[in-house]
């Protein structure tokens, strides 16, 4: 069956979704049954019509945007990703909340909403009967949102601990070996694992954010009112046969109470073992036992594939609101 799909974002994460698209529809439509194709791409004023080859028009030649709910019923589109930037406007809670009332699924990579409109999205998915996939606002292609949105189910999750920044991880190591701060964030950037501003990665505002959400998948806390409290990366010496890393906490004995701390952790240990901009999240589940996942790719294009993976999983399994 053919799933129109309209995106909105056309950076780096954009760019990599919609190439995803292009480059495996065939093989995915063989594989999973479910035809996937770019209808349109949107940016802040301009859209561009996508036609058969999934190739996306140079942006010189788009044309100026109309409403999101005229675009959605024009394309038929039955899924609206966002790539848009994370930065504290309005614009992706508008345009989510106009997609699920068209009865278009929502799959995004972008934060902010998440974090302010939390249970609007969620009571419209479910009148609407459409979900809101999350994993490349989480964890980038690390599928820590998927344990805590559903394979975890049942399994009575007590806590859930991690390091969810790949660049403070990547600064920690190069501080423990003497290499000042500013130079280990210059290097990181280099490497493509940081961006720009790091402000967010050192502070753990980052992290932060990303356990807030796990939090809200795993017991339902609103993440607007989660009390956050987060400790800088800093050097500090440890033990031999640790590690210090940056880690973000939750426990579900202590609702709507985050946070990120640093902690000496054994370097045998699935947070100690991490090296370079590796991600992990261990969560206690109690007669179950310890569960971790770890690695993902931290990129645009991880985050793309987060969000085709949660594309399909949208189409297939049916499911309402964020579960």
């Amino acid at each position: 069956m053919e799933t129109p799909v309209l995106l909105a974002g056309y950076g780096p994460v954009g760019q990599a979704y919609a190439g995803l698209l292009r480059e495996h529809r065939a093989a995915w439509r063989d594989r999973y049954g479910v035809d996937l194709r770019l209808v349109e791409v949107r940016g802040n004023r301009t859209r561009t019509s996508v036609g058969a080859s999934g190739e996306v028009a140079p942006r010189e030649a788009w044309e100026p945007a109309d409403d999101i709910a005229d675009a959605l019923a024009r394309t038929g589109a039955r899924v609206f990703a966002q790539a848009v930037p994370s930065d504290g406007g309005d614009r992706a809670a508008r345009e989510a909340l106009a997609a699920l009332a068209c009865g278009a699924h929502v799959v995004t990579a972008t934060k902010t909403h998440l974090l302010t409109e939390w249970h609007a999205l969620d009571r419209a998915a479910r009148a609407a009967g459409r979900s809101v996939r999350v994993s490349g606002a989480t964890g980038a292609a690390m599928p820590a949102g998927d344990l805590a949105r559903s394979v975890l189910r049942g399994f009575d999750v007590r806590a859930v601990r991690g390091c969810l920044n790949g660049t403070a991880t990547f600064v920690l190591d190069r501080l423990a070996e003497r290499v000042p701060q500013a130079e280990a964030v210059a290097r990181a950037q280099e490497l493509g694992i940081a961006e720009a501003d790091v402000s967010a990665d050192l502070s753990g505002g980052d992290a932060a954010t990303k356990m807030r959400l796990l939090a809200a998948l795993l017991w339902g806390w609103d993440p607007a009112r989660t009390e956050v409290s987060a400790e800088p990366v800093a050097e500090r010496g440890v033990e031999p046969g640790h590690r210090l890393r940056h880690v973000a906490s939750a426990e579900a004995d202590r609702p709507g109470v985050v946070e990120v701390r640093l902690s000496a952790e054994p370097v045998t240990s699935p947070l100690g073992a991490l090296t370079g901009p590796e991600k992990a999240v261990t969560y206690d589940c109690g007669e179950a036992g310890p569960v971790t996942v770890s690695g993902g790719r931290s990129s645009p294009r991880g985050a793309a594939l987060a969000m085709v993976k949660d594309t399909l999983g949208a189409v297939l399994e049916g499911t309402a609101g964020f579960r």
